[in-house]
């Protein structure tokens, strides 16, 4: 029985680019695979053939002798099992190159890793944030094993070239039509093995410990910020460069103080007298105290700007400010004589809208918003 042309049987012309050959076949191979027609033998003869024709036209030398003198030119070397044994390793390579974003299988993979970062969280108060300071810090970690400086192999001996698959780091298995290439198991891919493992480390060429290490913190950070700290992550595997340590800034809450970037806000009771005459009030800050002055007649709520008593942002630029809200406080336990005096105070301002032009106004809108509804 004579055979088909092998452009015929994978669909594509002879002027057809190698990349398109390619994709027509796969497609053709999945097509035909005998996984998706089990018992199928006329899937499974197409299936050979298709192998057959792409292993002639996948070979520039096989691809010009056929074009020339057809299939006599290729007759020694066109077998279609030996055609299958690369073609399956091609599909499932694309297919999951594509996927997975990876290429071909055969590589092997290196035995030398990065180590990983890792993230301490940092707990400061509002004062060491906005001043900078120094911290001593306990960080558990992997580290190099000293005995075989990372190697894992005992000191005095070293890794060796894994046997089974002779130091590719895959091994090939084939079982009729299918040829499965996957990770050795025996080095597991990294192509080298321990005969003799490190004591301390037991193979793995890190151990774990506890490090303690000091860190600076600049003025100004602030709950988010992070500080990195390079090389002072894991260890890498073999001998690999280590991670970053990437300390974590949350700054405590305030029983003062609330911070909102640069600024700083809080709040100071004032009294009835002091809000009414004027006065002079002490006001903290992170640098001591200063003295606020009061106009008279002050309401509760105002708000007071005492420039550059803030925070000197962490990445530069001018010194924030403390903003300060006085409340009003309204006098508790108070005696017989002091009601006795606030209700003389009652009455001698009661009536007089100058002394209370909020209240009034308030009261005039109210009163005009009934009478607006009837």
């Amino acid at each position: 029985m004579s055979k088909r042309d092998f452009y015929e049987v994978l669909g594509v012309s002879r002027d057809t680019a190698d990349r398109d050959i390619k994709k027509a076949y796969r497609r053709m191979a999945m097509k035909f695979h005998p996984d998706r027609n089990p018992g199928d033998a006329e899937s499974e003869d197409k299936f050979k053939e298709v192998n057959e024709a792409y292993e002639v036209l996948s070979d520039a030398q096989k691809k010009a002798a056929y074009d020339q003198y057809g299939h006599a030119g290729v007759e020694q070397g066109a077998g279609g099992q030996g055609g299958f044994d690369g073609g399956f390793s091609d599909i499932f390579g694309d297919v999951f190159g594509d996927i997975f974003g990876g290429g071909g299988g055969g590589r092997r993979r290196s035995s030398v890793q990065r180590g990983a970062d890792l993230r301490y969280n940092l707990d400061l108060s509002l004062e060491d944030a906005v001043r900078g300071v120094e911290k001593s810090i306990r960080v558990p970690t992997l580290v190099g094993c000293e005995p075989c400086n990372g190697s894992g192999a005992k000191p005095g001996t070293s890794a060796k070239v894994c046997g089974t698959c002779g130091g590719n780091g895959q091994v090939r298995m084939q079982q009729g039509f299918f040829s499965v290439q996957q990770t050795c198991p025996t080095c597991r891919g990294e192509g080298k093995v321990i005969s003799e493992p490190c004591g301390s480390c037991r193979g793995q060429g890190r151990v774990e410990q506890v490090k303690t290490l000091s860190v600076k913190i600049p003025p100004g950070v602030d709950t988010g910020d992070r500080i990195r700290l390079s090389g002072e992550g894991e260890a890498g595997s073999h001998g690999g460069p280590a991670g970053d340590l990437y300390v974590q800034v949350n700054v405590r809450q305030h029983p003062i103080f609330e911070r909102d970037g640069r600024d700083l806000y809080c709040e100071i009771p004032i009294s009835f007298v002091d809000a009414a005459l004027g006065g002079e009030l002490e006001v903290p800050t992170l640098n001591g105290r200063v003295k606020l002055r009061v106009p008279a007649e002050t309401q509760t709520g105002k708000l007071f700007r005492l420039r550059g008593k803030g925070v000197t942002p962490v990445r530069g630029g001018p010194v924030g400010d403390l903003l300060v809200r006085v409340v009003l406080e309204t006098p508790v336990s108070l005696t017989s004589r002091q009601k006795e005096l606030l209700k003389d105070f009652q009455q001698e301002t009661e009536g007089g809208k100058k002394h209370s032009p909020k209240k009034n106004s308030f009261f005039d809108s109210v009163k005009q918003f009934f009478e607006d509804m009837t």
